[in-house]
This record gives C-alpha cells, structure tokens and sequence, in this order.
C-alpha cells in the first residue's frame, strides 16, 4: 500500500542560502505590488468596519460560554494567562455548549465511524465493479488522512464555536508528513465576506507569529526590516503580526501557472512593514478554507447560532446563583444587632463559641440577628432548574445527553425514540448547510489533497467525465433519513402480506434494488453488495451449471 505524505524536502540547500544574505539588501516593491497592497488592504480596512458590529456580541458569548476561545487585535499577549471567567458562577451555558460541540462531532463527523461515502450520479456506472473498487480505495485514504491529521481537532472547534458564535473557519494546508494540517482560527481573529452565491469566499485573518517563526516559513528574503533586524540580534521569540488575505483572484491570467493564474490567491504580509513588502504570495485551484455557520440572514457573512439564543437565560442564570448564595449566606450567617456597651467586644460568630454580654443587655435580648430572613429558596431552586432547562433546550444538550437530563422513572424507551426524532427535526436545517459549506468543500479539498500526493491510482477509464457526489452517512443524517427506512420496509412487509392472497404480487418487487436502498440508506461499504454486473455473472454461471447437470441427468436417464 502506498504511504501517506509526500517526501520531506531537503531543507539544507534553503540553510545555506539564509547563512549566505549576510550581505542582505531590500529590494524595491514593484509597481504592480504597490497596487495590490493597496487594494487588500482597502478591503482589510473595510472588513474591520463592517465586522465591528459583531464584536461586543461575541465578546459577551465569550465570557459566559466559551472564555477562551477568542483572539482580538486589542488582548495583551502578556494577560491571556489571567483568569477569564470571572462572571461565571453557574457553568450551565460551558457544560451544554460543550455536550452541543460533542454530540455534533460524534454525530457528523465522528473519527470511530465511516462518516461519509462517495456516490456516482448515474446509478449504472455505479454498479461497475471497477468504478466501485476505487471509489472504496479513495475513501479509505480520505479517511487515512482525516485520521493522520488533526482535522478531527480543528472540527471540534468548529463545532464550539458554530453552536456559539454561529461561525467558524478552519484553514487547510499541505503537510509533507500527513498531506494536510488544519488551522483552527479563534474568533475575532478573522475577517469575512460573501460572494454572489452567498457563500463565504473571501477570508483575512490575523496570525500571531513570532521572529523564528516567520523566517522558517517565508525566508529571510522575505520579512521587513524589524522583523531582519530582531532576527540578527537573536530576539527570535519578539511577537510578529502577520495578516493573512484568501480571496478569488479576479483578474487572473489562465495561461500563467503560477500565482497569477490561479483561482484563489493567498497574500501574507507584515503589520507595520513597508508598503508593497509581502512575505508571500501563493495561488490555489480551490479555495483553501471552510467557513460554515450556523443559520445566515440574507447575503451575511456570520452567522447566528443557539449560543446568542440562550446568552439572555444564561445571564439569567448567573444572577440567579448570585441571590441564592445570597439567601444561604444571610441565613446562615445574618447581620447582627447588639448594645452599645458591647462595641468594644470581641464578638465571634465560630459555632459553640460563648460571647458574654452584662445581665442588663441579656435581659434586653443580648446579641441577636437584626431581623429574620426567610428567603423562599424552593422558589429560587425552581427558577433555576427551569432555566438550566431553558438554556440545555436551545444548545440541544437534552438532545445528545437525554439519558443523563431525563427521568427513567417516567419515560420509555418508545419515548425516548420519538423524542429524538423530534429534536432531529430542529437540526435538519442545520445539517444540510453543513453538508454545502463544511462536508462538502472539507471533503473536495482532501480528494485534491491525495490526488496531489499520488497515494490513489489513476480512476478506471469509465468515470472519465463524470462527477462524484457526497453523501453524509453519519448517524444524525441516518436519523434524518430514517422516513425512507420504514419505507421501504412497509413496502416489503405489505408485499409479503398480499403474496399469501395473490402470490404473482411478488414479482412486483425488485429485491436486488431493495438491497441496495438498503445499503445507501444504512451507508454500508461498497464492497459488502457486489455489482449488478457481477451478481449477474454469477447468475448465468449458476443457470449453465443448472443446465449442464438437467442434461448429464437425461442423458444418463436416456443410457440407462
């Protein structure tokens, strides 16, 4: 079998050149680059406006859901230890957002489950023993590479921050070990933008780098004059900013290979360096990064998500513990009233401790509380229950943890059934923009990816001219597809109650289509049913046989 990965380049011939620029000089930017550094960054500028508005909303999902899962242009590197989640005291919204990221990784994209099959849009073709084999080779080194990489990292990420910010943006890069390596880029760290289509095309992201970390990646050619300068007195470790644009290139030049010419350019440059200075500018033939959300308006670049549904409940929540352990802590420990005479007093408050007080002030009632409280708690304890309730509803944690939340006393298994099917229904719009803008595109770029990397072989000649098409198998889109399963067995069943009546009605029903709706629908492996092709073979194989030994048997019969 072929191993994953390409070959490690031989990076001594690139060490050489960086100890030969002693002699170091800058070269001039072109005209053309003064132009282009011109326009991304007009455009950078413009996507940092019109995603101002978005910003406070997410600062505020941040500090009650997720307090780490951001990067703004604005935090002090030298404060991001501090703690975060001051304004926390019920960890509801954190504990229900994360069964949220964990149920939709197990249940769309698990790593210990086939999560996806390739499926060819002429259902002939795919009956072709041939065309079916190498479908099921392409599947598996997809799935080779999905668990070599840290994809599977990236998407619980994503995940995360989709359930609450409603985006997210995974980058996809060659790795010469594991062919690809994601990036998952924290929120308020990147820029978008729509296309026509209403899919996000344009992305600009800020990369936190530092010295070392820049001249490894683009060369010493490359970098600014601070940054060369931080390098040659050894400060390899000062922190460089390093933004990052994705955008189609619109006025490329099909007959050119390079950058110019491809679909998708990608341009690195330093905050601060000279104008027209890039580090880098690289071409795709498809664009490198998803970005899903969960639920847009109209042509908007972010999306909306559960999270911004259950802030109002989760702030509620936190208010709500404040004043209960506020109740606790006055019944337990109530403010106290005493006489002028004991000001002087060390009074103690420690259980069993005895405070002395004079016969007069002990006949006046001594030291007592300044009034009673009888804080109604049960109502404080309801209030609370009924919005955890609330805030696990909308992040669909009663959902994915419906054991965990539900009384087994009062429930049955049918139940449980029907009300999975019901809170499935609440996920299938949700699912089918994650199969356009995450399965799809993640999938297009990894069969790019193994294709670049010679780790297939070359597809049989019957798929020449012909598209693949995706479909999502894993368990949430069973779930959804689970109307087209009782189908087919209604049909099945009425036939074989009609058959006792009229048994012709049974040639009614085509069984080796019915096996393989059955295989589509439960996304069995493509070689558990063989073709039609070759159950046919085998058929007419078993027929002559059949004939041959019907013939021997006359024969023998006319002998004897």
């Amino acid at each position: 079998e072929p191993m994953l990965g390409k070959a490690k380049p031989d990076t001594t011939a690139d060490q050489k050149n960086h100890k030969a620029q002693a002699g170091y000089r800058y070269n001039d930017a072109s005209l053309d680059d003064l132009t282009l550094a011109g326009a991304v960054k007009k455009r950078f500028h413009r996507l940092q406006q019109e995603r101002s508005d978005w910003d406070q909303h997410w600062r505020d999902l941040a500090q009650y859901i997720l307090p780490r899962r951001t990067r703004w242009l604005s935090d002090s590197r030298a404060g991001r230890g501090g703690k975060r989640n001051d304004k926390i005291l019920d960890t509801t919204g954190i504990v229900s957002f994360r069964a949220l990221a964990s149920g939709m990784m197990s249940g769309i994209t698990s790593p210990s489950r086939t999560w996806f099959r390739y499926a060819v849009r002429d259902p002939e073709l795919g009956e072709i023993h041939a065309v079916k084999d190498w479908i099921h080779i392409v599947e598996q080194r997809i799935r080779e590479v999905l668990t070599a990489s840290n994809v599977y990292s990236a998407l619980h990420n994503a995940y995360e921050d989709l359930g609450t910010f409603g985006s997210a943006l995974i980058m996809i890069v060659d790795d010469y070990e594991y062919v690809v390596r994601a990036h998952s880029v924290p929120i308020g760290s990147f820029w978008l933008a729509t296309g026509p289509r209403g899919d996000v095309d344009t992305m600009y992201r800020n990369i936190e780098m530092t010295v070392k970390m820049v001249v490894e990646e683009f060369g010493l050619d490359a970098v600014c004059h601070a940054t060369r300068n931080h390098f040659d007195e050894g400060n390899y470790h000062h922190p460089v900013e390093v933004i990052q644009c994705v955008e189609p290139n619109l006025n490329r030049d099909q007959h050119r290979r390079d950058f110019a010419g491809k679909p998708w350019r990608s341009i690195y440059w330093e905050k601060g360096a000279e104008e027209g200075k890039f580090l880098a500018k690289r071409g795709y033939d498809r664009k490198p990064f998803v970005a899903p959300r969960w639920a847009v308006t109209g042509l908007e670049p972010y999306g909306r998500s559960p999270g911004m549904d259950a802030l109002g409940d989760i702030k509620m929540l936190q208010l709500l513990q404040r004043e209960y352990l506020k109740a606790i802590e006055k019944q337990v420990t109530p403010p106290l009233q005493a006489p002028v005479s004991a000001q002087n007093l060390k009074i103690s408050q420690v259980p069993g401790k005895i405070n002395f007080v004079s016969d007069a002030d002990l006949q006046r009632g001594g030291i007592r509380p300044l009034y009673e409280v009888h804080t109604p708690l049960n109502f404080l304890s309801e209030k609370i229950r009924e919005t955890r309730e609330a805030v696990r509803q909308v992040s669909f944690a009663d959902l994915f943890m419906m054991m965990a939340y539900s009384d087994r006393r009062q429930i049955t298994a049918e139940e449980i059934i029907e009300r999975r099917s019901e809170k499935m229904l609440g996920l299938g719009p949700v699912l089918e923009r994650l199969q356009d803008e995450l399965i799809n595109p993640l999938v297009d770029l990894l069969f790019d990816r193994v294709l670049d990397a010679g780790i297939v072989p070359p597809p049989p000649e019957e798929l020449q001219g012909h598209e693949l098409s995706i479909v999502l198998i894993s368990m949430i889109a069973r779930e959804q597809r689970g109307d087209e399963m009782v189908a087919v067995d209604r049909v099945l069943a009425a036939a074989g109650g009609m058959a006792g009546a009229s048994p012709g009605v049974i040639d009614k029903i085509d069984f080796d289509q019915a096996i393989d709706e059955y295989a589509r629908i439960l996304g069995a492996p493509p070689r558990l049913v063989r073709p039609d092709d070759t159950v046919q073979e085998m058929r007419d194989a078993r027929n002559q046989q059949q004939e041959q030994m019907s013939q021997m048997a006359m024969m023998q019969q006319g002998a004897e």
